[in-house]
């Protein structure tokens, strides 16, 4: 009685995270593809296109689950033990791809300060100014939106061909504070510009997005873990005692 407890149990917990595989096989292409559009703002500052492999990973993985979702519902309530064996043989794919993706993601975040500091003085000396230019379009993003100016701080603009060329003292308008009205971008007037650089929070933020792609294939192999112990019990179960219920036979023996 006890073991038929279990085995329902067991059945039960599993009908559930197949549930919950449909759930993150959304948020795993969620994740990659929040990946690939943050990345595509900064793609100017590394030169590494290896860098997205771990988000190509992650969508491909949550591809997957969703399939794995299907064939577990199906295999757990129908106790097909060729569905569960195929159920646990995929899971132990994904799982060890999930942590292949965990193992690039620390490799690339540790990259990232390298990657941004080979390239972002090649970016800023390749600014004009003009929108319909990819560099300056993308600097212009960045400064305004982590609110930062120049690599180490604003001063770096004097070393810019930009700078020397218009002559003006002055630096981007992507510079100014939100807050001041009226800014020029001139140097006289250094409060009205944002005081930070922004090589450094490129990389936090690169780093932040990595971490992300890190933290969701932790988690979801976590899961994945639960999933292959109940569809083992299952079938171990179901291997030594041909004649227990089915979860929605109401007494039908299989």
């Amino acid at each position: 009685m006890m073991g038929q407890c279990g085995i329902t149990s067991s059945k039960t917990v599993l009908v559930f995270l197949n549930l919950i595989f449909w759930a993150a096989a959304g948020i795993l292409c969620y994740v990659g593809a929040y990946v690939f559009i943050t990345y595509d703002d900064y793609d100017h500052f590394f030169e590494d296109v290896y860098t997205l492999i771990p988000a190509v990973v992650i969508i491909a993985v949550g591809g997957l689950l969703f399939i794995i979702g299907l064939i577990g519902c199906c295999a757990t309530i129908r106790e097909s033990r060729c569905g569960l064996a195929t159920f646990v043989i995929i899971l132990i794919l994904v799982f060890v791809t999930e942590v292949v993706v965990v193992v690039l993601g620390y490799i690339y975040r540790a990259k990232v300060e390298e990657e941004v500091n080979h390239s972002i003085q090649k970016v800023y000396n390749e600014y004009n100014g003009t929108n319909s230019d990819a560099p300056s379009r993308a600097i212009d993003y960045v400064q305004r939106q982590l609110h930062c100016c120049g690599i180490t701080n604003y001063l770096d603009w004097r070393n810019t061909s930009w700078f020397n060329e218009s002559r003006n003292n002055s630096v981007p308008l992507s510079c100014c504070k939100p807050n001041v009205s009226n800014c020029t971008g001139s140097l006289s007037r250094p409060g009205d510009l944002y005081p930070e650089g922004c090589e450094a929070l490129v990389v936090k933020k690169l780093k932040e997005i990595m971490m992300y792609v890190i933290w969701a294939a932790l988690t979801f192999a976590a899961i994945q873990m639960l999933g292959m112990l109940c569809a083992c019990v299952v079938l171990c179960r179901r291997g030594r005692d041909p004649a227990y219920e089915l979860l929605i036979s109401g007494g039908t023996y299989a």
